[in-house]
């Protein structure tokens, strides 16, 4: 497996949102986080990226080998296109980014400030990044939004090339992309209430 989870409990503000989330990652495959707005998702994909730690349960493969994108894009405004990827490349240690601007169709942006794109540039920028760390393990949170109909099926070509060169993905997204993998339902792991001696020692 390049990503196991194991009896992960996840916490949003001290509070347990999701608890005992079991999954395997295996490369070349994809797996889709389902289940309504505030559930836990994201908190489940920061925890998955290393912005912060889970309560209980254990986390393997993920040191060193996440790319997350979440939100934000990521981008320095006054950057141009090609300025942003070759910064994040040298994050990571690389300098190729002339697969991803094409990937993206950003190549006749690349000379343009990330601050004069549309929304959507801006986001096939943000996730043209993935491309350009070298890491396996792409983690993604609602990726596709501010994207159109193109530009998702951009999206989705990019992620399935990443998987047929052995890499994975962690998706939480509402659109079917035709992955090859699974769906997970996190609904099912739903932390359970609060007892108020639980709640209190959340404070001491």
């Amino acid at each position: 497996m390049i990503l196991q989870a194991d009896t992960l409990t996840v916490t949003r503000g001290g509070i347990p949102v999701l608890e005992e989330v079991s999954f395997d990652l295996p490369p070349e495959r994809a797996l889709v986080l389902r289940g309504p707005n505030g559930i836990g998702k994201t908190t489940l994909l920061r925890t998955v990226a290393g912005l912060q730690p889970p309560l209980k349960g254990t986390l393997t493969g993920a040191e060193d080998r996440v790319a997350y994108a979440a939100h934000a894009d990521g981008l320095k405004s006054t950057l141009t296109v090609a300025e942003n990827l070759t910064f994040w490349a040298r994050v990571f240690g690389r300098d190729e980014i002339a697969p991803a601007l094409s990937a993206y169709e950003l190549d006749a942006l690349q000379t343009r400030a990330a601050g004069q794109l549309s929304a959507g540039q801006k986001r096939r920028l943000g996730l043209a990044r993935l491309m350009v760390t070298g890491r396996p393990v792409w983690v993604l949170d609602e990726p596709t939004v501010s994207l159109d109909r193109d530009a998702v099926g951009l999206f989705a070509a990019a992620v399935r090339a990443h998987l047929a060169a052995g890499g994975a993905a962690l998706i939480a997204t509402h659109i079917d992309l035709g992955l090859d993998g699974d769906a997970l339902d996190v609904s099912q792991f739903r932390a359970r209430p609060q007892a108020h001696d639980d709640f209190d020692e959340v404070f001491l």
